[in-house]
């Protein structure tokens, strides 16, 4: 049965045999690349065919190719995106190609995934790590946004994920580093925080916030019931729920008390970034294979997964260089 642990990675730019023979036991359910696995073109096409021979099908690959900060495949061998705070006055035809222009770049290597876009409404307080990767300060904008940014994808035959779900816009910290809090009472949060979550709620996958929200539950997002409750419920959202990484450092407790947690609280996958191999084996056992409700769920979203649409790439990209120069 497939594991509930979503993606493991990898320590490098080749898969080993020891990785090989640990993914093919534990059969996860995906991978998630990082800069670290990424050398060059060829070499990356040779990662993503291994890693699918390992578990022995077609498995979906996901990284972080948001632009700015966030981008694991970089210059000189694909274009360095800017951040989309920057190109969100650009507006949605050009959100839609420069999404699409990225999934080709990703499916040309053997990625089908993309964790974008940010859907995490920016504000005055919003910490400096996530505010450039936020796509403006209205819901309604955020939502026509991200739609655009999420067919790109789909057209290119990548699926996206929507984050962080249920909203990580308020927070004043870094959940790589510490726990955020956030005291907005539940009405402001679901009129504000949850809006562009809501407006994209059919999208296929979606990543969860390591933030707790004090007006909904006393623990993390992440491995909160009763905030899963409201992604499905008020959100409602009926994609597969990945966790944010469970190395970050904002959840208490051990890798596998992490994912445990997870899954108890109502998340479908676990996701597990760091490549340790040693580290995974816990939460691989802890996560467990994944239930009714999330291979239902993961079998509806790889069912969008299809070949890239035909497309003149220099033609759209001069298109996007011509709207994006317009707002410079």
């Amino acid at each position: 049965m497939t594991s509930a642990t979503i993606l493991g990675g990898i320590a490098g730019t080749v898969l080993t045999a020891d990785e090989a023979a640990f993914f093919r036991e534990a059969d996860p359910w995906g991978f998630i690349l990082f800069g670290r696995n990424v050398e060059s073109p060829d070499q990356l096409r040779r990662l993503t065919d291994d890693l699918r021979e390992a578990v022995g099908r077609d498995a979906l690959i996901t990284v972080d190719q948001e632009g700015g900060r966030v981008q694991r495949l970089r210059a000189p061998h694909w274009r360095d995106w800017p951040a989309p705070l920057s190109q969100a006055d650009a507006g949605p035809r050009a959100m839609w190609l420069r999404y699409h222009l990225i999934g080709q770049e990703l499916r040309a290597v053997g990625i089908d995934s993309n964790c974008a876009p940010t859907l995490d409404v920016a504000q005055d307080a919003t910490h400096p790590f996530l505010r450039d990767r936020c796509l403006g300060t209205d819901p309604a904008r955020i939502a026509q946004l991200g739609r655009a940014a999420a067919q790109g994808m789909l057209d290119a035959g990548v699926l996206p994920v929507v984050k962080h779900m249920p909203g990580h816009g308020r927070a004043q910290a870094d959940s790589h580093h510490d726990l955020p809090v956030v005291d907005a009472d539940a009405g402001d949060l679901s009129a504000l925080d949850f809006a562009p979550f809501r407006a994209l709620a059919d999208l296929p996958l979606g990543m969860t916030a390591h933030i707790r929200f004090t007006a909904l539950d006393d623990r993390p997002a992440t491995a909160s019931a009763a905030v899963i409750d409201a992604i499905r419920r008020d959100i409602g959202f009926d994609g597969l729920l990945m966790t944010d990484d469970i190395t970050m450092n904002a959840l208490p407790g051990s890798h596998a008390d992490r994912a445990r947690a997870s899954v108890q609280a109502g998340c479908d996958v676990v996701l597990h970034c760091n490549g340790d191999i040693a580290q995974m084996r816990p939460v691989v056992e802890a996560a467990g294979a994944m239930g009714p409700d999330a291979l239902r769920r993961a079998d509806a979203a790889l069912a969008l997964r299809h070949p890239p649409q035909a497309a003149d790439q220099a033609a759209l990209l001069a298109e996007w260089q011509d709207l994006t120069r317009a707002i410079a």
